[in-house]
């Protein structure tokens, strides 16, 4: 059978009858921008992420800009951000008119490397965007100190993320803010573009508050500038559906990765690295399987693997196609690699350009069956053994 890389139409079909009732109850609200679907959105996501408040935007992407702008970082200020992650995290900084300062990964973990932001702090860093790479939370436990020691401001960016856990807190409340992403593909995965930001301080929020619409306070009147950043009452609606099921849709997710893991530790030719310090990857290790931490609860937003070797990765995409199996580059090129980027790259950041050169994601959606999951297993094996 063929197993795609994510597949949306499994999850919408099974609650496609409240979507439709809920469209049609909005549609004939003739209430379409703010209003009771947007405050009931915001409050029901707060609850489940543990957070005082949360400020529902039209995408992740604004909720990084719009916590940005809440922090009142712009010219002349620097924001420190990982080299291995989408282009949205420092696509924004450089929106503000700041400079985005690339820093470097952990290898196994493909997280922000608190070594490589100590290195990279100046007397000009204004705040650090840790991001919570493919569903794992980064290392906030030792960002954290960094940050309040430099008294810098920190935006947590949980596109991946959302209801992950470090050492029992929810990822996007640990930092001063939180930015989170309602793309369809994402755990908690919405009809188009949507996103959420969450703030420790009542003040910044009632600011984030303000510069979601125009910089508006009160009607027409305008003590700020900020955007358009609201996000649609319908798209509002139709996420409340999904809300009470994303436990369940996270605990599917790290079911499949445990699958997959435990299918991998079979083959002498598939490595589990057991700490972030880990020697380099075994001779004779042809895949690399990511390291998750105890105290992490990862929502497994991607399964993503190392191929190390030249032309391997190619050779591995290449048997899953031939075996009817979907796969994903996240990401080819480090964002400091990027032409745009050219200006704001002077650092070096290897293991980002060699894990880069390396990953690669197979299916991890929370409705793949136990015989696609076998399949998948079963064909990844049979490559590690050719």
């Amino acid at each position: 059978m063929t197993i795609p890389l994510f597949d949306l139409t499994r999850q919408n079909n099974a609650i496609m009858d409240e979507l439709l009732a809920t469209s049609a109850r909005v549609l004939r609200s003739g209430q379409f921008i703010l209003g009771e679907e947007i405050t009931s959105l915001e409050a029901e996501a707060a609850a489940v992420l543990e957070a005082p408040a949360s400020l529902s935007v039209s995408s992740g992407t604004d909720a990084i800009l719009l916590a940005l702008m809440t922090a009142g970082i712009g010219p002349g200020d620097e924001v420190i951000v990982p080299d291995f992650t989408f282009f949205a995290t420092a696509g924004c900084v450089a929106r503000t008119g700041a400079r985005p300062v690339f820093a470097d990964i952990c290898p196994f973990s493909y997280n922000l490397c608190p070594e490589s932001v100590e290195d990279r702090i100046t007397e000009r860093t204004r705040a650090i965007i840790p991001v919570h790479l493919f569903g794992q939370s980064a290392d906030m436990t030792r960002l954290m100190p960094i940050a309040q020691k430099h008294g810098i401001t920190v935006i947590e960016d949980c596109a991946q993320s959302i209801g992950a856990t470090h050492h029992g807190k929810v990822t996007g409340t640990i930092g001063d803010y939180g930015a989170i992403s309602f793309f369809p593909t994402k755990n908690l995965g919405g009809f188009g573009d949507g996103g959420l930001v969450l703030a420790a301080d009542s003040d910044d929020m009632a600011l984030a508050k303000i510069l979601r619409v125009h910089g508006m306070e009160p009607k027409y009147f305008h003590p700020a500038i900020g955007a358009n950043f609201r996000m649609d009452a319908l798209q509002a609606a139709l996420l409340r559906i999904k809300i009470p099921l994303l436990q369940e849709y996270n605990a599917n997710r790290r079911t499949n990765a445990a699958t997959y893991l435990e299918a991998l530790a079979t083959s002498d030719h598939a490595w589990q690295p057991v700490e972030e310090k880990s020697p380099s990857i075994p001779e004779g290790a042809r895949l690399t399987t990511p390291l998750i931490f105890s105290h992490n609860e990862t929502t497994w937003n991607q399964f993503t693997v190392r191929i190390p070797g030249e032309n391997q990765r190619e050779s591995f995409r290449t048997h899953l196609q031939t075996a009817g199996i979907g796969s994903e580059i996240y990401y080819p090129l480090p964002l400091s690699q990027q032409e745009c980027f050219a200006p704001f790259a002077p650092h070096s950041c290897p293991n980002a350009a060699q894990v880069a050169s390396e990953c690669v994601s197979i299916p991890i959606f929370p409705e793949l069956t136990e015989a696609e999951l076998a399949q998948v297993a079963d064909a990844i094996l049979s490559w590690l053994d050719q």
